[in-house]
């Protein structure tokens, strides 16, 4: 399996997963130019593509879907609600209806040898999933956008030797920062985001001896730094499992660019 975070961040989010027959994209919230060009950087054509799979319908995780179905007619796959949503929002009529497949939480959905599974979260949208990722022996999860976990999260990720984490905010930086209250308390709620320490709570709920790579994602630009968020994370782990070193890969993902690919 290989797996590379082409955005991530309140601005945009992509994620290429694929296993060099099949290729996939989790969300795709960055300009086509952008995507396009975090293909290529790692061998893939925007043609090879056999769907994006959406997470929910907010803007940084599906402003490229209309000119990626325009250009390369790419399969869309989301809930029925996010598709509702996506095609509400698609003023000018490039989505064609044909490219859009509903989906369900807790089915299952091939894409060749890929075996996506969409599973609930917890976020302010109307119908929005996580997803993880299944090619052999490989498995990726992925949780983003998320206000809260709970066992049923948990269970979806298990096993994954690739976890794509939200770390979201420093809870004292966005408690101490401009944003106004209300958007605050959003952030907070369990409909919102994950901070950084309980994204490395949840962290220590899947470790496993076959982990072997975590991404932290979609960090805030204006309530977290990419060294907090890490140095957070590691030291929530160190607390409460007793180790002085990671026994994992563990990076941050990059907002304007494409992050190292992982190959697993």
């Amino acid at each position: 399996m290989r797996v590379c975070s082409i955005a991530s961040g309140s601005s945009g989010n992509c994620i290429y997963v694929g296993d060099g027959k099949n290729h996939i994209l989790i969300d795709a919230g960055v300009s086509r130019k952008r995507i396009v060009t975090g293909l290529q950087q790692i061998g893939v054509s925007p043609e090879q593509l056999d769907g994006i799979f959406v997470t929910h319908e907010h803007i940084d995780h599906i402003s490229g879907i209309p000119m990626m179905v325009k250009m390369f007619g790419t399969p869309v796959f989301a809930t029925g609600g996010t598709l509702d949503e996506i095609c509400r929002r698609d003023k000018k009529q490039e989505i064609k209806r044909d490219r859009l497949y509903q989906l369900y939480a807790d089915r299952p959905v091939k894409a060749g040898g890929l075996k996506v599974m969409p599973f609930h979260m917890s976020h302010d949208a109307a119908e929005p999933v996580c997803y993880s990722v299944e090619s052999g022996d490989c498995k990726l999860g992925m949780a983003t956008d998320l206000g809260v976990y709970d066992t049923y999260t948990v269970e979806h990720l298990a096993g994954s030797n690739i976890l794509f984490l939200e770390a979201n905010h420093d809870i004292s930086m966005l408690e101490a920062g401009k944003y106004p209250y209300s958007l605050k308390c959003r952030i907070l709620g369990e409909r919102g985001h994950l901070s950084n320490e309980d994204s490395g709570k949840l962290l220590c709920r899947l470790f496993h001896k076959k982990l072997r790579h975590v991404v932290l994602a979609h960090l805030s630009k204006e309530n977290n730094y990419p060294e907090l968020a890490y140095e957070a994370v590691k030291c929530q782990i160190w607390e409460e499992m007793g180790m002085n070193a990671l026994p994992f890969h563990m990076m941050v993902a990059k907002r304007d660019m494409p992050s190292e690919l992982l190959c697993v």
